[in-house]
Order: structure tokens, then C-alpha cells, then sequence
């Protein structure tokens, strides 16, 4: 992998991950020479232990705040993948003077006021409800069973990519996850931090991204405005190890990025 000079990546997993997730992404960016610390929110991976009902969005933000400045880092380009968009969005809102550029992979910022849960259909939010009632003790999203597509639409959609060894490490090393991290809105200050952003799509296609956006769609509609770099990584949900060399290539090359995407 080129790169064009030293950045500094901070790596937030989505849901029922740890830090553990970015492991062959970190160690490609750090064969680089980038320096790369990898964030295990409170609740998830090996900090499963300090799960409790009343961790949210903002013990998240917290965490990624506290790498941040506990780090004294700066110009951090902060990565964030799927439910992490939360929690990253809320941290670069409150360190500008610290993020050079945020990173979405397969995720994008919520409008204010939104809560991650609100993303999802009716039928689709209904279910999620009904397992973390049922099988989440009321205040945790189980792991999904991560199980093999042997349908006519295998090799497509979340799990592109994915091997059996892999789908047997997300369940074998898959945590539940905090369902106030799915629920709390995040208030977001207006006007909006300039900060830089980049979209890194990989399971639906760029073009309809770009798309939504332009139509207003309600959570695409950020995604329309200025400052917005993209990229496209065709591959399933979780490319941190479907593809994890191409996934830090794109990484390295949205970090050598100017203000205005060049």
C-alpha cells in the first residue's frame, strides 16, 4: 500500500464487534506507517463485562472522545462502520478542532434528533423490539445468528464476502449490544461542523446512495452536501474482513485527501 504521509486512524466498530474486527485493516494501515488505534466501545468485544441497560449513544462518545484527547491526537481521521455512525458523528461534533476527516463505511450520520432505530421499517424496527424483549433481557440486541445464505441470492447482500470462518468468528466473538445505543437520538449542534466526509459504500451501490441523497431521502439527505468525498467498495456489510486490504487502501487514500477532496 502507497501512502502519502504518516496519518492518525481512529477505528470504530458497529454493532456486536470490538476493536478486534479491525485487526488486519490496522495491521495493513500500520505496515503503512499510519498510526491506528482501534476503539472497543463500552459494552461490546472484551468490554462486554461493563455492558449495562443504561449505556447509550453518548457512553460511546464518550469512549471515542477519550481516545482522542486521553491520546492527544490530532487530525484524526475517524473511521466509523455501520451502528457506529452514532456514536462517531457525536465525537466529531464535539472535536472539531481535532478530526480532519470522518469516514463512513457503510453508515452515514443520522439527522438531529434521529435515534439509529429509526432507520429501520416498521416491520423491521418491530422485530428488532421484539428480540431485545424476548431474548435481550429488555436492553440488548442479540447477535444475529450470522448463518450461511444458501439461496438463490447467496454471495449478495449483508454477508457478500464473508467465508464460514468468518461467519463462525462473528458468532463466536460477537457481543450483544446496548439497545440505548440503537435508541437514543443525538442532538446535533447547528450549524454543522465543516468537517470532511467520506462515504466508503459497499452494500448498496453508489449510485443509489448518491441518489437518495439527491432526492432528500430523509437519512441520505447530509450525504447531498458539500464536503462529501465517495468511494465504492462492492463487497457484503462487513468489509473489515471480507476485503480488509482494500478497505485500508481506500482508508489511506481518503486520509492524503485535502479540505475540498483532492
Amino acid at each position: 500500500m502507497k501512502t502519502a504521509g504518516r496519518a492518525t486512524f481512529v477505528l470504530v466498530p458497529g454493532y456486536w464487534l470490538g476493536a478486534w474486527a479491525w485487526d488486519e485493516v490496522a495491521a495493513e494501515l500500520r505496515a503503512a506507517g499510519h498510526d491506528v488505534h482501534a476503539v472497543t466501545p463500552t459494552g461490546q468485544g472484551e468490554r462486554a463485562a461493563e455492558a449495562a441497560p443504561g449505556v447509550c449513544v453518548d457512553t460511546h462518545i464518550a469512549d471515542i472522545v477519550q481516545v482522542v484527547e486521553g491520546g492527544g491526537l490530532e487530525r484524526v481521521v475517524l473511521v466509523a462502520h455501520s451502528g457506529a455512525n452514532m456514536a462517531a458523528t457525536g465525537a466529531a461534533d464535539r472535536l472539531p478542532e481535532r478530526i480532519a476527516r470522518i469516514v463512513y463505511v457503510d453508515t452515514g450520520p443520522m439527522p438531529s434528533g434521529m435515534a439509529g432505530i429509526d432507520f429501520h421499517e416498521p416491520e423491521a424496527r418491530a422485530e428488532l423490539e421484539r428480540q431485545v424483549a424476548e431474548e435481550g433481557e429488555g436492553w440488548k440486541i442479540p447477535v444475529p445468528p450470522f448463518t450461511p445464505d444458501t439461496g438463490p441470492d447467496a454471495g449478495s447482500g449483508d454477508l457478500a464476502g464473508l467465508t464460514a470462518e468468518h461467519l463462525a468468528v462473528l458468532r463466536e466473538r460477537g457481543t450483544p449490544q446496548p439497545f440505548g445505543t440503537a435508541t437514543q437520538p443525538l442532538k446535533r449542534p447547528d450549524p454543522l461542523p465543516a468537517t470532511p466526509r467520506t462515504l466508503i459504500a459497499t452494500t448498496i451501490p453508489l449510485a443509489a446512495v448518491k441518489a437518495m441523497a439527491e432526492q432528500g431521502h430523509p437519512v441520505f439527505a447530509e450525504m447531498a452536501g458539500p464536503g462529501w468525498t465517495y468511494r465504492e467498495l462492492p463487497t457484503g456489510h462487513w468489509p473489515m474482513l471480507s476485503r480488509p486490504r482494500d478497505l485500508a487502501a481506500l482508508l489511506a487514500e481518503t486520509a492524503a485527501l485535502g479540505p475540498a477532496g483532492r
